[in-house]
C-alpha cells in the first residue's frame, strides 16, 4: 500500500491547504469552499497519473493527432456532507466519472466525547472492476472511510481503491493502511497531522469542514 502525503511537496497546493487553516480566512465560507473544490482538482489531477491509458486517434481541421487518454471507469464515493464540495472539485476533472454517496457521521453519546459512526444512507452505482476514488476532507479515525468503504462494497469489488483526503492524522493513516487491502489501495493526502484530541478532531486540524463549508448544524 502506498501513502503519498503532497505537502512534501513545494506545490501551490500548500498555499489552499494554508488558507483552509486560517481562522481568520475561515470566516469567508465562500472563499472555504472553492479551496476545498481546487484541493480536490489538484488531486484528482495527481491520482490522474496512475489510472491506465491507452493511445486514441483525433481529427483536427488539418489532420490527425494521437493522444494517449485515461481508459478506467471511475467511481466517485464521497462522505456526506462536508464532501460535497469536495467531490465536486474530483468531478471537475473527472467529468465522465459516476458518483456515489453514503451518509456517516459520529452519533456522540452524552458525555460528547465518545461516540460511533452511524451509517444512514448509500446510493451507488455498481463498482465491479472499476477504480474507486473515496473522499473525505477529514480523515480523523478512519473508521467513517471504513465503514463507507464497506458499505459500497455490496455494490461489487473495485479493482483499485484510492483514499483521498485534505488533511488527515497519523492515527487515521495507520487505520487505513491495515483495514485497506494492502495489494490495491492507494491512501493521498494533502497533509498529514500527528495527532488527535480527546474529542477525535484532528489536531492541529482546521475545525468542523462541514459547519465552516456549510454553516453549524444542530
Amino acid at each position: 500500500m502506498q501513502t503519498i502525503n503532497l505537502s512534501e511537496e513545494n506545490t501551490i497546493l500548500n498555499r489552499f491547504v494554508s488558507e483552509l487553516r486560517d481562522v481568520n480566512i475561515q470566516t469567508d465560507s465562500m472563499r472555504f469552499r472553492r479551496n476545498v473544490e481546487r484541493i480536490g482538482e489538484v488531486m484528482a489531477y495527481e491520482i490522474s497519473k496512475q489510472l491506465n491509458y491507452t493511445e486514441i486517434e483525433t481529427q483536427t481541421p488539418l489532420g490527425f493527432s494521437k493522444t494517449n487518454v485515461p481508459t478506467d471507469q471511475i467511481v466517485i464515493g464521497t462522505i456526506l456532507r462536508a464532501g460535497l464540495v469536495y467531490h465536486h472539485g474530483f468531478l471537475n476533472f473527472f467529468d465522465q466519472a459516476e458518483n456515489a454517496f453514503v451518509s456517516a457521521y459520529r452519533k456522540y453519546k452524552e458525555n460528547h466525547q465518545s461516540f460511533h459512526i452511524h451509517i444512514e444512507y448509500i446510493a451507488s452505482p455498481k463498482i465491479d472492476d472499476k477504480v474507486l476514488i473515496l473522499t473525505d476532507p477529514m480523515l480523523a479515525t478512519g473508521g467513517s472511510m471504513d465503514l463507507s468503504y464497506q458499505a459500497l462494497l455490496t455494490k461489487g469489488n473495485p479493482k483499485h481503491i484510492h483514499i483521498a483526503t485534505i488533511i488527515a492524522s497519523k492515527q487515521a493513516i495507520e487505520y487505513c493502511q491495515k483495514n485497506f487491502p494492502q495489494d490495491k489501495t492507494t491512501i493521498w493526502a494533502a497533509a498529514i497531522d500527528p495527532e488527535l484530541n480527546e474529542f477525535a478532531y484532528i489536531v492541529p486540524g482546521l475545525g468542523d469542514a462541514g459547519d465552516l463549508a456549510y454553516g453549524e448544524k444542530e
